[in-house]
């Protein structure tokens, strides 16, 4: 019997991939839930796999094609009596061999070397010449390769996000300190008792949180003339991976514990690097974090993950000299950076909601108690 081997249904949002791989070739025996075929879209790859055991009898596409929901991909036999037989191998037509070349003429003798040679005029190494040699020579060493639909749709959002909203940044910094002897306190008995390590992103989760709540219209998006305010925080999570940024999301992070904000975080980075995230997961968020610290970065301005109409940045912590009670120390300090819509919120509230998020890291205690 015959099986359609059909693309699975994508989302709202996403309605075509790209066929990136195929795992079995024409002939080739499938067993039942192996993955058939490896299907990008514009979020995560998915793994498009076998309904049953049979041969793979018929391909529809070939691998780069772009493919929609619900088209025919491939076909396999599943009764095992009509099992297709592996093609014989292709033969290869030898050439015939060359004809015999007629015998040359004896060559005469070597006579004494000629007593004028023409001189090789050297080629200049400037002017017009020069430059079409070396754009020549340039375009020897250049590939072009098709950017990924997950490359070319941050592409389309991060210039969407650009043309579309008013994005505006604005800077602090914190001393993080207070974290860190909070976390050398506790990440022994923390990673005892649940396995994880005590990590800063759960501090910046539950102080995004607990900002959010004192300065909802962070949490808001603009839908044409109306705005979208959510009374839940669902938190975007910036994942860097080799095929390009990605953010899951953390539903209801505002109900988390620093463990179950720990244990989602590790979870989405480790399949995230083998593109094991649903759509589910990548789809919605009110707010997103980003953390270019991680890779060294000491300040930047990060763009918005539209439709919502903030985003922090975290940075590198650098030990730098500070005054405090009239005395110069030395303390770990981050710069934040919050880039915000500046058409639905004013610089006055984006202000206080980052100083809002500064004063719960130095304070973290604090946010224990919200727990």
């Amino acid at each position: 019997m015959k099986l359609e081997i059909r693309a699975p249904e994508l989302s709202e949002s996403v309605t075509t991939g790209t066929l990136l791989a195929w795992r079995r070739q024409l002939g080739e025996k499938v067993l039942r839930d192996e993955t058939l075929i490896d299907l990008e879209t514009d979020k995560v790859i998915l793994e498009v796999a076998a309904p049953a055991d049979g041969v793979l009898i018929e391909q529809r596409h070939a691998e780069g094609d772009t493919v929609t929901a619900g088209e025919v991909l491939a076909v396999i036999e599943t009764e095992a009596a009509a099992a297709v037989e592996p093609a014989p191998p292709r033969q290869i037509e030898k050439a015939p061999p060359p004809a015999p070349a007629a015998s040359p003429e004896p060559a005469p003798p070597p006579g004494p070397p000629k007593s004028e040679t023409r001189p090789v005029r050297p080629v200049s190494d400037s002017g017009p010449h020069r430059e079409r040699l070396l754009v020549a020579e340039k375009a020897g060493r250049e590939r072009r390769v098709p950017m990924s639909r997950l490359r070319q749709r941050i592409a389309e959002r991060l210039v969407s996000a650009q043309h579309t909203a008013a994005i505006l940044t604005t800077f602090n910094e914190a001393n993080m300190q207070p974290v860190n002897e909070l976390r050398q306190r506790f990440k022994a008995e923390f990673e005892t008792r649940h396995g994880i390590k005590l990590g800063y992103m759960s501090f910046f989760v539950r102080a995004v949180c607990d900002a959010l709540k004192q300065f909802p219209m962070l949490n808001a998006s603009i839908d044409g003339e109306d705005i979208v305010q959510h009374d839940y925080m669902d938190i975007g999570i910036a994942v860097s991976t080799p095929r390009g940024l990605v953010v899951p999301v953390l539903r209801d992070a505002e109900r988390l514990s620093f463990a179950e904000i720990e244990k989602g975080i590790a979870d989405f980075a480790a399949r995230a690097q083998t593109g094991a995230l649903s759509i589910d997961e990548l789809t919605g968020g009110t707010f997103s974090i980003t953390n270019g610290g991680v890779f060294g970065s000491l300040l930047s301005t990060p763009i918005l993950n539209p439709p919502q109409s903030g985003i922090l940045g975290m940075h590198k912590i650098q030990e730098r000299p500070v005054a405090e009670n009239g005395q110069v120390v030395i303390r770990p300090m981050m710069y934040l950076a919050l880039s915000y819509d500046h058409r639905l919120i004013d610089g006055k509230e984006a202000v206080q909601f980052l100083v809002a998020v500064k004063a719960a890291l130095e304070t973290p205690e604090r946010l224990l108690l919200e727990v």
